[in-house]
């Protein structure tokens, strides 16, 4: 993987153009033996090879958009794109009437020149950390393939696209930690988002009250710089602050349990890492994390929210859906107006206690998912794919829930099975989170480091 950066700089240097970047990757996604025809569901060979040309006369000329002009990116399916249905993931809106414009979103990534190279793969309707899909195929992870490793949810097409270099980055969405899972287990970086400084608008929801949208890439800088456009804030440069005197919380609660001996061990030797490099690591329990679950009983923001959404969907087309995906947004029918009321004045609750207990912390670190990535066969019943699930999804959510901005950053070695750590940085407080995940990434990277 090249960084955008890296990428900008060959073509403005002229040693590689648009065009070839986009042949690259068009030869990836159509690799028989790789994971194109399940990473993406619909390809834009001709518009983008016709964007690369335009992108390389400019440049040429001296008229190019914007620094990251020409470079391919992959579009999780359920952004709106002019002209087309907008599916997420499901076979039952595939006939649906085509988006009237783009999503804010991606015009603001067109405007900056980058080429989308198609509509990428993921969970139905983003309703699971799993990245399975049975209407398009599940891509996998690029790690241990042969034995067929789930990507991570929901933005799985996304996650190995940028992996196996079909886009140089992409554009996923995070209710619950579909851009930082996938990033997890196809070991890049993923990006959640303060939610309100990016719009939604012309993305199918999953739940508005969770919903953002992020970038996932190859590196901290990468997403930084994305982030920065599709908050309307220009290209963002995250210079990375001194770890010395930086002071990390590592809950002891809820987020380390059940971890297995792979992510343990890439955990602690981060942690020792981060310290010999002067950070101040220190070892909290919030209660706050306790409570959640309890909250969230009865099906919380994703369950009320979805099922509002898709309740008239579901009784003419039900038996269209991924019994999976149905059986969760279901669940949102048992749910009361009073119910919904608790949930919201208990968010309100425990943000307002959450940020007092971590007011004395730069950081909050955890891994971000507590196990490695499964194989897809070990999830074929729906009791273990809802064990599973929940359990992938369990220290994704809390930065969601609480309204917090959030970064997964590789923590493996080279060879090992990918592992994130996960960095949750205060509401609003973005732009600092981007300087701590890059230095931190300078120890922990096994790209970087």
């Amino acid at each position: 993987m090249r960084t955008i950066d890296q990428l900008a700089q060959a073509l403005d240097a002229g040693r590689t153009s648009s065009r070839t970047l986009v042949e690259e990757a068009l030869a990836r996604i159509a690799d028989p033996t790789g994971e194109g025809a399940r990473a993406f569901i619909k390809v834009h060979a001709e518009q983008a090879r016709a964007m690369a040309n335009a992108a390389d006369a400019l440049r040429k000329v001296g008229r190019s958009p914007g620094r990251y002009a020409g470079i391919p990116i992959a579009l999780k399916d359920l952004f709106d794109i002019a002209g087309e249905p907008t599916p997420a993931g499901s076979a039952v809106l595939a006939d649906a009437s085509p988006a009237v414009a783009n999503a804010p979103v991606v015009t603001r990534m067109l405007a900056a020149g980058f080429i989308p190279m198609g509509r990428a793969n993921m969970t139905e309707f983003a309703f699971s950390g799993l990245g399975i899909n049975p209407h398009y195929g599940t891509p996998l992870s690029p790690w241990d393939r042969a034995s067929g490793r789930i990507p991570g949810g929901s933005s799985s097409g996304t996650a190995v696209a940028v992996a196996d270099g079909m886009a140089a980055a992409g554009l996923g969405t995070d209710t619950g930690g579909s851009c930082r899972i996938p990033a997890a287990f196809c070991g890049i970086v993923g990006y959640k988002p303060t939610a309100r400084r990016v719009p939604i608008t012309g993305v199918l929801p999953l739940a508005p009250s969770l919903d953002s949208v992020g970038p996932l890439a190859p590196s901290v800088a990468c997403c930084a710089a994305i982030d920065g456009i599709l908050a309307g804030e220009g290209a963002s440069v995250a210079s990375p602050v001194g770890l010395k005197g930086l002071r990390f919380a590592v809950p002891e609660n809820v987020v380390l349990d059940g971890m297995d001996d792979v992510v343990a061990a890439a955990f602690d030797r981060t942690l020792s890492a981060l310290s010999a490099a002067g950070a101040v690591v220190t070892r909290v329990r919030f209660a706050e994390f306790d409570e959640i679950p309890a909250v969230n009983a009865k099906g919380g923001f994703a369950a009320s929210e979805a099922y509002a959404w898709h309740r008239s969907l579901l009784a003419s087309k039900g038996a269209g859906y991924d019994p999976n995906i149905r059986v969760r947004i279901a669940r949102g029918e048992g749910m009361s107006a009073a119910d919904y009321l608790d949930l919201l004045a208990a968010r309100g609750r425990l943000i307002a206690s959450f940020d007092l207990s971590t007011r004395d912390y730069d950081c909050v670190l955890m891994p971000t998912v507590a196990i490695v990535a499964p194989r897809v066969e070990e999830l074929n019943d729906q009791q273990s794919y809802n064990r599973i699930n929940m359990h992938i999804l369990r220290n994704t959510a809390l930065g969601n829930f609480l309204d917090r901005c959030s970064i997964s950053v590789p923590c493996h070695r080279d060879g090992e099975a990918p592992v994130g750590l996960m960095l949750t940085g205060e509401t609003m407080g973005d732009a600092r989170l981007f300087s701590i995940a890059g230095a931190v990434e300078l120890v922990v990277s096994p790209a970087l480091g």
